[in-house]
C-alpha cells in the first residue's frame, strides 16, 4: 500500500511552553496531526519528541484515548495518520560546523530513555534542536542502545549540516557508524539529481521532508512509502529496502525554490545566476558570501548525476501556497472541496479545479503540477520565486 509521510516537522509550543523558539505558535501537537490530515499526510514524524514537555502530553494524550499506540511502533490518530517521535539534535563536538543529527523511534518508552540519557549533555532539553556536547558518533551509539534509526538532517544546508558546514564525507564523521546511517534528508534546496553525484551516498536512501516551521509548510515535501502498514516498523524496512518495502517516489520543492540553493552576497544581495560553484560575489566581488547548496555540491561532487536501480522519481512540487494568487481563501475551498491538499495539487481534474477557484487558477495549479512554471532561485535565506508567464 501507499502511505504519504513527511517526517520532519516541528512543535513550537507544548503545555503552554515554548519548545522550538523560530516557529509559528499554533504548531502544537494536535493541530500538527489536524492539518497533516487536511494536506493529506498519512505519516508524519515530530523531532521535537524527545522534550519532556512534548512527552508528557503526548502521554497525556494516550491516556485520554486520543492518540492510539501501534504494537508496531507509532501513535495513531483518528485512525488517520500516524505520528512518529523523532528528535533533532543539533551536534556539538565535531571538528568543524553544528550539524543536525535526526533520529526516530518506535514508542514513548524508546524515546523518553533517549531522552533521559541525551539530557545529561544538553543545557535544556525542553527546546528544540538544542546542543549537544556529544560527537554524532556518540548520539548514534545511544539512539542505537533504543532501537533508533537515525538521519542526517537537510545535509547540504549551509548552516547547521553536515555537509554544508562539517565535512566533505560523512564517512569521516560518522566511521564504522556510517553502516547505520540507511538514509540521508535531502533538504529543500537540493534533489535526488544533487545527491547522486556524490559516491558515498550510492546506497542510501533519500528522504524528503519538509522541516516545516509552521502548519502551512507541512507536506511542502514528502515521501510516498510503499509499505503493508503506516507504523514504525514498516517506515523503518522501507528506510532500509527490505522485504519488498521501499519509498517509491520523493516529492520535493523544485530545489530552485529552497531558501538556499544558490550562492548569495552578504554586501550587495546578489543571488548567482552563474555556472556553480560560485564562491564570490560576480557582481560587486564580495567574498562575504553564503555558499548555495547547489554551488556546495559541485565543489564536492565525485561525478555526474548516476541514479542507483533502486532511487525512486524525485518529483518537483510547487505547493499552493507558492503559485501566485492563490491565497488561504482559495486553499480553504480546494480543501472543503477535494479532502486534501495534495490530491487537489497533484490528482484533482482541472474541470473540478475550474469550478473551486476558477479558470486562470486552475490553469496555474495544472502548470505547477508538469513543471511550467517559471522558478527563479533563492540564495541566502531568501526562498525562490515563481512568476506566471
Amino acid at each position: 500500500m501507499r502511505f504519504y509521510g513527511d517526517l520532519h516537522v516541528h512543535v513550537a509550543r507544548s503545555k503552554g511552553a515554548p519548545i522550538k523558539i523560530a516557529t509559528s505558535k499554533n504548531l502544537t501537537v494536535l493541530n500538527i496531526l489536524e492539518k497533516s490530515i487536511l494536506k493529506g499526510i498519512d505519516i508524519v514524524g515530530i523531532v521535537d519528541a524527545a522534550s519532556p514537555l512534548v512527552l508528557e502530553e503526548i502521554k497525556e494524550y494516550v491516556q485520554e484515548g486520543t492518540l492510539f499506540p501501534l504494537e508496531e511502533g507509532g501513535l495513531r490518530y483518528k485512525n488517520k495518520v500516524t505520528l512518529i517521535l523523532g528528535s533533532e539534535i543539533e551536534i556539538g563536538k565535531e571538528e568543524k560546523g553544528s550539524p543536525h543529527l535526526t533520529c526516530y523511534f518506535k514508542d514513548i518508552e524508546s524515546i523518553s530513555l533517549f531522552s533521559q540519557e541525551i539530557s545529561k549533555y544538553i543545557k535544556n532539553i525542553n527546546l528544540s534542536s538544542q546542543r549537544i556536547n556529544l560527537t554524532s558518533v556518540q548520539v548514534v551509539e545511544i539512539a542505537e542502545k533504543y532501537n533508533g534509526v537515525v538521519i542526517p538532517a537537510h545535509v547540504f544546508t549551509p548552516f547547521k549540516s553536515y555537509y554544508g558546514s562539517c565535512t566533505d564525507r560523512l564517512e569521516y564523521v560518522f566511521k564504522d557508524f556510517y553502516q547505520f546511517i540507511y538514509g540521508i534528508e535531502l533538504g529543500l534546496s537540493a534533489d535526488s539529481d544533487m545527491a547522486d553525484q556524490i559516491e558515498e551516498l550510492k546506497d542510501k536512501t533519500f528522504l524528503s521532508n519538509s522541516d516545516a516551521h509552521s502548519l502551512e509548510k507541512i507536506a511542502r515535501e514528502f515521501n510516498v512509502f510503499d509499505i503493508k502498514e503506516a507504523n514504525f516498523e514498516e517506515i523503518l524496512l522501507a528506510i532500509k529496502r527490505e522485504k519488498g518495502r521501499e519509498i517509491i517516489k520523493n516529492y520535493g520543492l523544485n530545489p530552485k525554490l529552497g531558501k538556499y540553493h544558490r550562492t548569495f552576497c552578504l554586501d550587495c544581495g546578489y543571488i548567482a545566476k552563474e555556472k556553480p560553484p560560485v564562491k564570490k560575489c560576480l557582481k560587486c566581488g564580495s567574498t562575504n558570501i553564503v555558499l548555495g547548496v547547489r554551488d556546495r555540491v559541485e565543489e564536492i561532487k565525485d561525478y555526474d548525476t548516476t541514479h542507483p536501480s533502486f532511487r525512486p522519481l524525485y518529483i518537483y512540487q510547487i505547493p499552493l501556497e507558492f503559485i501566485p494568487n492563490i491565497g488561504k481563501k482559495s486553499i480553504e475551498k480546494l480543501v472543503n472541496y477535494f479532502g486534501s491538499e495534495l490530491y487537489a495539487l497533484h490528482e484533482a481534474a482541472y474541470e473540478e479545479l475550474e469550478k473551486v477557484v476558477g479558470t486562470s487558477n486552475a490553469l496555474n495549479i495544472l502548470k505547477a503540477r508538469e513543471g511550467k512554471l517559471e522558478v527563479s532561485a533563492g540564495g541566502g535565506g531568501i526562498y525562490g520565486k515563481v512568476t506566471i508567464t
